[in-house]
């Protein structure tokens, strides 16, 4: 028997606002059933879906598992991010790799290491 990796999923106060900045993210769309108590990102694609959910209570401390991105235009690629409503939390340059450390607008951390 085998696993497969099928979903990432999300817990959220608006399912939907969270899908769409992921979407903006990964370049991509939010899939068509989303509302604000479910939504799906990269659904019909190959690899895992994104799927966010509402939930009641709101985040406490820190995630205990991010996501990791790469760019190859890093700088302009954080600008992006930021300008979808990212919020920059700090710069790391350590491991031969140099990422920065973001918060999508719910509070999830996540990082973009520069891609050379």
């Amino acid at each position: 028997m085998s696993v497969t990796l099928e979903n990432i999923a999300f817990d959220c106060a608006d399912a939907q606002a969270l899908a769409t900045f992921w979407a903006g993210v990964l370049s991509t769309e939010v899939d068509a059933e989303a509302n604000q108590f479910f939504a799906t990102v990269n659904r019909a694609a190959t690899g895992p879906t994104l799927m966010f959910l509402q939930v009641p209570e709101p985040r406490n401390g820190k995630n205990r598992l991010h996501v990791d991105l790469a760019a190859t235009d890093w700088s302009a690629e954080v600008d992006r991010l930021v300008g979808l409503g990212a919020k920059r939390l700090d710069e790391h340059n350590e491991y031969d790799t140099h990422w920065i450390t973001l918060a999508d607008p719910e509070g999830n951390v996540f990082d973009v290491a520069e891609h050379h």
